[in-house]
C-alpha cells in the first residue's frame, strides 16, 4: 500500500520528528553521561577571569553610554533590535534542525505514522494522482556531490570574476568555502497529466531541498566576512518536455517553472546576520525570492533546448491557455471591524479586496462603512497553465494605520476552463463569517476575425466601476533579434534595448550589451481593445534611453487581413541605418466565451410589437405670461390685486405652475412635456386660480381643442380667458420635432429642460435567466431605468422563459450621454434579497443605427451566456413638414414656410428678449461663458481663450467670486486642469485669459473638454459649481478656430 503522495513537503517542515520514546532514551543517556563524568576537583582560575571579562563586557557599553550622554531611548532600541534578530535566529536554526531531523528520520516517523492507518483501509487502496521516485531520489543522492563540484566551479571561476569586475570595491572578493553539504534535494512525488497537448509530456515535481549547505564570502579589503550556513526550498516544479520529435533525443527541449512561488528559508552566516533583524529578514526574503521568481515562476520559464533550430522565445512564452474574465460582484456579512469609544461602540468595515493570479495583481476600490459592499468591477487576466493556477482573494479593511483582515478565499482556474461560466458565493476561510459573489468566464483565443464584430458588440454591454473596458484580443509580441543596427555617438557600439506600446501600456525587453545585432528571444502580452483602431509603437533605443536607434509602427489591422491573425518576418526600422531591420513575429488572438449548445425551441430573431406601438408623440406646453387678470385681493375695502397660478390638465395627466405675488400681468416662463397618443385626448384645459390662505378665487378658463394631433402642430397665441370680466393667457404648443434652436437658447422658471427626442422600448421575451440559489425557477420581472424615470413589467411566477410583451416610453434629454438599464431581477420587489441581472443600452448606439432602431437578443451581465432578453428600443426624431389649419379651435396653425418663419420670429424675439421667456436670460438658468477655441498645427496646441461670462447665477446678495475651471477628458489629470484668476462679486465677469494644451491633432478627436463656472465663495452647505458645459473638440472646426457663447 502506498502513502498519501499528495501530502505537499510544507507539512515536513513543521513535523517533529522525535518519538516520546526517543525523548526519554536521550534524556536517559545524558543523566548517565553527566553520572560517568568526572566532577571538578576545585574552581579554575581561567573560569574565573572568564566569568569576570564576559561580565566587563556586558557593562561596558553601559558605561560607555552614559559616559558620553547617549539617550537611554537609543540603548533600548539597541536591546529591543538584538532581542529581535536573536529570537529570528534561534527560530530559523530550530527549523533547519528539525527539517534535517525529520529528513534523517523520515522512514522511521513515516512507518509509524503509517501503522496507525494501516487496519483502516483496504489493501487495494492506492494512490495513483502522485507517485513516489525512490529512484530517483536515490540518484540523485549519488550524483550530489558531481554537482557540488559543478556549483563550486562555477562560483569561483565564473561568478567571482564577473562580481570584482562590475565594482572597485569588490576586487579583493572571493569564495572562502564553498560545500553543497550531504544532504541532497528530494523529489516528494510526481505527477503526470495526460488530458493536455498530445505533443508534450507535463510533469508536476514536488521538491523539498533541505540542505547543510555551507558558502562563505569574505571581502578582503573591507575585512568582511558573510556566508549561508543552512538552506530550506519546498515547491512544486513543472516540468514540460516538448516538442517531441521523430529523432534522438525525442525531446526538444525541457522547459521548467514554478506555478506559485516555493517556501525559502535561508539561515545567514557572518556580516549577513544582520539580515535577520525583524523587517530586514522579510525584505531580504522576499528580494532573493523576486530575483528567484524573475527566471523561475510564471510566466517566466527556464528552457534548456536540447536540438537546434528551435525558436526558444515561443518556448520560454508560449500563447497563453486562455483568459480568465473575474467579475468582482458583491460580498455579504464581512466582520465588523472598526470600533468607536475604545470598542465600545461596535461599527462596521470599509471592504476591499486583493485578487491574485500568480504575479497577477489587482485590488477593488473600498466601499465605506458596510459590511455588504456591492462592488461591481471586472478584471482579466492571462491563465498560462490549467490545472495549476489559482485565483486567490483576500478581503480586507481599509484603516489608515494598518487594514485588517477579513478572510481568505481560493479557487482552482481549471475548474472555470471545465464550467465555461462559474457564477457563485464563495465563503471566506480564517474568519468568522462573510462570502463573496464572484463571476469567472473562461474566455478561448481563436484565430478566427469573423467573430470580431460579434465580440466587440457584446463588450459594449459589459460595465466596470473600475475603469477599464473589457478586452477583445491578446497581442503577444515575439521579439526575436535585430541586424546592423546604427552606432552610437564617437562611433561606439551601442546597448540596444526595446520599448513596445500599445496605448497608455509599455513594456521594455532586457539590454545587449555592445552589439549592434543583438538578439533578445523574448516574448510580451497586451491586451487589445479593439485591434481595428489600435497601433503597436516599437522603439529600439540605447541602454540610456535617450538615443533612439531605430522606431516602427504596426497598425494591428494588418493583422486581421492574414488568415491566422500573426505576422512573422523582418521589418525595416525607421529613422534608422539603411539597412538596420527587426525580426519580430506578432500573433492576435480574439477572446470569445464558448457557447454553450442549447437544446429545444427556435427562439424568433425580431420582436412582434402591436401596430400602435412608437405612434405617441410629445406635446410641449410653455406657459409664457397672463394679461389684465381680474384682482381678487382687496384689503379694507381697497382694490388689491391677485396672486395668480394656472392649472393645465391633459386627460389624467395635469400640471401646476409656481404662484406669482400680487401681480395681474404675470409671467411664468414654464414649460411642460407629456406624451399622447393618437386620439387619446381631445381637448387642453387651462384654468386661473388666485392663491389664498382658505379657498383660491376663480380667474378664468380656457381650453384648446385637439381632435387631430397632426405630426407638426405649433401655436403660438394669446387665448382669453372664459367666465371672467378680463384676462388673457399667452401660450407656445409644439407637437414634437424638438426645436432644437429653442431648446439651446431657452430657460425656465420651472428648471424644465426639453427633451430632444423619445425612446420607444417593447420588452418582449427572456431566455434562460438563471436559477435561484435553492435550484428553483425564479420569479421573473424586468425593472427599466432610464435618468429618474422608472418602469416594471409584470411579474412571472416560476419561469426561466418569460413572456411580457409591454410596451414603455421615455423623454431623452442628453442622448449622447444617457443610457437605458434594463434589469432581470428574480423577486425585484426584494431585490437585496435575490440579485439580479442587467443589460445596458446607450441612447448613442441608437443614434449610430440608420433607423434609429435596435430590435434583437441582448445577453445579460451577471448572468451565464445563454441568457437573453429580446427587446426593440426606438429612437424617435421627427422632423418637421407642414402644419395644418385646424377646423375647430379658431386658433391659426400655419403651414409649410409660414411655420418656419414662426419658428424663427420666434428665435429672434428670444435673442433680442422681447419674447417672456428671454427676460432672464439667454442659456442655461445659470448664465453663460463666452469661450475662443483654435488649434494651432505647427506648435501641435490646442489654445482656449476664457473671454467673460454673463447672467450668472447670484447665489447671495454680496454677488459670486467667480472663476472658470477647465479640465480635457477623459484624463481627469491634474495635468490637465486650468482655472482662470478670481473675479470678485461681478455677475458678468470678464477673464480675457489663454490656455495651452500640447496635443497631436489625431488625440485632439478623442477628447472633450469640460468647462466649469464656480463660486470661489461658497460655503459648505452651497455647491461651488454654478454651471458646467462639455465640448466635444471632435464636432469643432478648430484649424478655422470657433468663439461663441
Amino acid at each position: 500500500m502506498q502513502s498519501d503522495k499528495k501530502s505537499e513537503p510544507s507539512e515536513a517542515k513543521g513535523t517533529e520528528c522525535p518519538s516520546a520514546g526517543d525523548a526519554e532514551k536521550k534524556a536517559l543517556r545524558t543523566v548517565e553521561a553527566e553520572a560517568e563524568a568526572p566532577q571538578p576537583k576545585g574552581i579554575s582560575a581561567v573560569a574565573v577571569l572568564w566569568t569576570f571579562g564576559k561580565c566587563l563586557g556586558a557593562l561596558l557599553p553601559v558605561y560607555l553610554a552614559g559616559y558620553y550622554r547617549v539617550s537611554t531611548s537609543l540603548l533600548v532600541c539597541g536591546m529591543m533590535v538584538y532581542t529581535g534578530w536573536k529570537h529570528a535566529r534561534e527560530a530559523k536554526e530550530a527549523r533547519l534542525r528539525s527539517a534535517i531531523q525529520f529528513l534523517n528520520n523520515e522512514e522511521e516517523y513515516t512507518s509509524r505514522s503509517v501503522s496507525k492507518i494501516k487496519r483502516e483501509l483496504p489493501a487495494w487502496v492506492n494512490f495513483p494522482d502522485v507517485e513516489k521516485v525512490e529512484w530517483l531520489n536515490k540518484v540523485l543522492q549519488q550524483v550530489w556531490p558531481f554537482v557540488g563540484q559543478y556549483l563550486e566551479k562555477l562560483l569561483v571561476e565564473t561568478i567571482a570574476p564577473s562580481i570584482r569586475a562590475s565594482s572597485n570595491h569588490l576586487q579583493t572578493l572571493s569564495f572562502t568555502k564553498v560545500d553543497m553539504g550531504t544532504k541532497a534535494m528530494k523529489v516528494v512525488g510526481i505527477k503526470a497529466h495526460t488530458e493536455n497537448d498530445k505533443g508534450q509530456v507535463l510533469l508536476d515535481l514536488y521538491i523539498s531541498y533541505v540542505g547543510n549547505v555551507e558558502i562563505n564570502v569574505e571581502v578582503k579589503r573591507y575585512f568582511c566576512k558573510a556566508g549561508v550556513k543552512g538552506i530550506q526550498l519546498h515547491g512544486m516544479m513543472r516540468v514540460i518536455l516538448e516538442p517531441l520529435i521523430g529523432d534522438v533525443p525525442i525531446v526538444g527541449a525541457v522547459s521548467m517553472f514554478f506555478i506559485q512561488r516555493p517556501r525559502l528559508d535561508i539561515n545567514w552566516t557572518g556580516l549577513t546576520n544582520l539580515l535577520d533583524i525583524p523587517g530586514l529578514n522579510v525584505m531580504s526574503d522576499s528580494m532573493i525570492m523576486d530575483a528567484i521568481a524573475s527566471f523561475l515562476v510564471l510566466p517566466n520559464r527556464l528552457v534548456v533546448p536540447l536540438v537546434q533550430g528551435l525558436h526558444v522565445a515561443k518556448l520560454r512564452s508560449p500563447l497563453p491557455r486562455g483568459v480568465v474574465r473575474i467579475h468582482l460582484l458583491e460580498a455579504q456579512k464581512l466582520a465588523a471591524k472598526d470600533n468607536y469609544v475604545k470598542g465600545v461602540m461596535a461599527g462596521l468595515s470599509d471592504p476591499y479586496a486583493i485578487l491574485r493570479v500568480g504575479p497577477q495583481t489587482f485590488t477593488s476600490k473600498h466601499i465605506d462603512n458596510t459590511d455588504s459592499p456591492k462592488w461591481e468591477e471586472l478584471y482579466e487576466v492571462i491563465v498560462h497553465e490549467v490545472p495549476g493556477q489559482e485565483l486567490e482573494v483576500e478581503v480586507y479593511d481599509k484603516d489608515p494605520d494598518q487594514d485588517d483582515f477579513l478572510g481568505r478565499t481560493k479557487l482552482d482556474l481549471g475548474i472555470v476552463k471545465k464550467s465555461i461560466v462559474v457564477n457563485d458565493w464563495f465563503t471566506l476561510k480564517d474568519t468568522q463569517s462573510g462570502r463573496v459573489h464572484f463571476r469567472l468566464e473562461w474566455l478561448s483565443l481563436l484565430n478566427l476575425f469573423a467573430i470580431l464584430p460579434q465580440v466587440l458588440k457584446r463588450n459594449e454591454s459589459i460595465t466596470n466601476k473600475a475603469g477599464d473596458p473589457p478586452s477583445a484580443a491578446i497581442l503577444v509580441v515575439y521579439l526575436d533579434k535585430a541586424e546592423a543596427l546604427p552606432m552610437k555617438k564617437g562611433n561606439k557600439e551601442p546597448n540596444p534595448m526595446v520599448q513596445l506600446s500599445v496605448q497608455d501600456i509599455t513594456r521594455e525587453s532586457k539590454t545587449c550589451y555592445t552589439t549592434v545585432n543583438p538578439e533578445w528571444e523574448e516574448a510580451f502580452t497586451f491586451f487589445i481593445q479593439d485591434p481595428r483602431k489600435q497601433d503597436i509603437d516599437i522603439q529600439v533605443k540605447d541602454a540610456d534611453r535617450v538615443q533612439t536607434l531605430g522606431s516602427l509602427s504596426i497598425p494591428l489591422s494588418r493583422l486581421l487581413s492574414n488568415s491566422n491573425l500573426s505576422l512573422d518576418q523582418w521589418f525595416q526600422l525607421d529613422n534608422s541605418g539603411d539597412a538596420s531591420r527587426i525580426y519580430i513575429n506578432t500573433v492576435l488572438r480574439v477572446m470569445e466565451v464558448a457557447e454553450i449548445p442549447k437544446v429545444g425551441e427556435v427562439l424568433p430573431p425580431h420582436t412582434t410589437p402591436s401596430q400602435v406601438f412608437g405612434k405617441e408623440g410629445l406635446l410641449r406646453i410653455h406657459l409664457l405670461e397672463a394679461q389684465n387678470l381680474v384682482a381678487k385681493d382687496n384689503i379694507m375695502m381697497m382694490k388689491g390685486k391677485s396672486d395668480p397660478y394656472v392649472k393645465i390638465n391633459i386627460g389624467a395627466v395635469a400640471f401646476k405652475s409656481h404662484v406669482i405675488k400680487e401681480n395681474l400681468n404675470p409671467t411664468w416662463n414654464e414649460m411642460y412635456e407629456v406624451v399622447l397618443c393618437g386620439n387619446s385626448v381631445q381637448e387642453i384645459k387651462f384654468e386661473a386660480f388666485d392663491k389664498d390662505l382658505d379657498s383660491d378665487d376663480f380667474l378664468g378658463r380656457c381650453g384648446v381643442a385637439l381632435l387631430l394631433l397632426q405630426p407638426t402642430l405649433s401655436l403660438l397665441q394669446w387665448y382669453t380667458l372664459n367666465d371672467v370680466k378680463s384676462g388673457r393667457v399667452h401660450l407656445v404648443l409644439e407637437w414634437v420635432p424638438t426645436v432644437l434652436q429653442l431648446q439651446s437658447l431657452q430657460s425656465y422658471q420651472n428648471k424644465a429642460v426639453p427633451a430632444a427626442a423619445l425612446l420607444f422600448v417593447h420588452i418582449e421575451r427572456a431566455h434562460s435567466l438563471p436559477l435561484k440559489k435553492s435550484g428553483k425557477e425564479p420569479k421573473a420581472g424586468a425593472e427599466l431605468v432610464l435618468g429618474e424615470t422608472t418602469y416594471k413589467t409584470k411579474l412571472f411566477e416560476r419561469t426561466s422563459n418569460p413572456q411580457w410583451n409591454e410596451s414603455f416610453y421615455f423623454l431623452v434629454h442628453d442622448p449622447k450621454h444617457q443610457m437605458l438599464v434594463i434589469k432581470a431581477r428574480h423577486l425585484f420587489i426584494i431585490i437585496v434579497s435575490e440579485g439580479s441581472v442587467s443589460l445596458v443600452v446607450t441612447v448613442k448606439e441608437l443614434l449610430a443605427e440608420p433607423q434609429l432602431v435596435l430590435d434583437q437578443w441582448f445577453h445579460l451581465d451577471g448572468a451565464s451566456p445563454e441568457s437573453q432578453l429580446l427587446l426593440r428600443a426606438e429612437l424617435k426624431v421627427r422632423k418637421q413638414t407642414h402644419l395644418p389649419t385646424h377646423k375647430h379651435t379658431g386658433c391659426l396653425v400655419f403651414k409649410n414656410n409660414i411655420s418656419i418663419m414662426m419658428l424663427s420670429k420666434m428665435v429672434d424675439m428670444i435673442s433680442s428678449g422681447t419674447l417672456p421667456c428671454a427676460a432672464s436670460g439667454c442659456g442655461s438658468g445659470n448664465g453663460q461663458v463666452k469661450l475662443s477655441l483654435s488649434y494651432a498645427s505647427q506648435d501641435r496646441q490646442l489654445i482656449v481663450i476664457v473671454h467673460a461670462c454673463r447672467g450668472l447665477l447670484s447665489q447671495s446678495k454680496d454677488g459670486v467670486d467667480s472663476y472658470v475651471s477647465l479640465m480635457l477628458l477623459p484624463d481627469k489629470s491634474k495635468v490637465t486642469k486650468r482655472k482662470t484668476a478670481v473675479k470678485k462679486r461681478d455677475l458678468n465677469p470678464e477673464y480675457n485669459e489663454r490656455f495651452e494644451y500640447a496635443l497631436p491633432a489625431d488625440e485632439i478627436k478623442l477628447r472633450s473638454l469640460s468647462v466649469s463656472v464656480k463660486n470661489n465663495s461658497a460655503s459648505f452647505r452651497s455647491r461651488d459649481v454654478i454651471g458646467q458645459v462639455l465640448i466635444e473638440l471632435a464636432q469643432l472646426d478648430l484649424i478655422s478656430g470657433v468663439t461663441e457663447w
